[in-house]
């Protein structure tokens, strides 16, 4: 699925995403472009916050 889909099939913006995980936007963008990979506690979070499981959040396959 992927980070920027399974955000946007969430209904949240980046906005949302920096508020609720305490983050910058550049990090929202650089695990979106695959430029950098959030650690493992941070992936649950994520997921957690995005309704996903780490492993579609991981997952090659993209829809976007």
């Amino acid at each position: 699925m992927g980070f920027r889909a399974a955000r946007i099939n969430a209904g949240l913006s980046v906005a949302q995403v920096v508020k609720e995980l305490s983050v910058s936007d550049a990090a929202v963008y650089q695990w979106e472009t695959g430029i950098t990979m959030p650690n493992a506690k941070r992936l649950s979070e994520i997921a957690k916050l995005y309704g996903v499981t780490v492993d579609e959040l991981l997952s090659i396959k993209s829809k976007e």
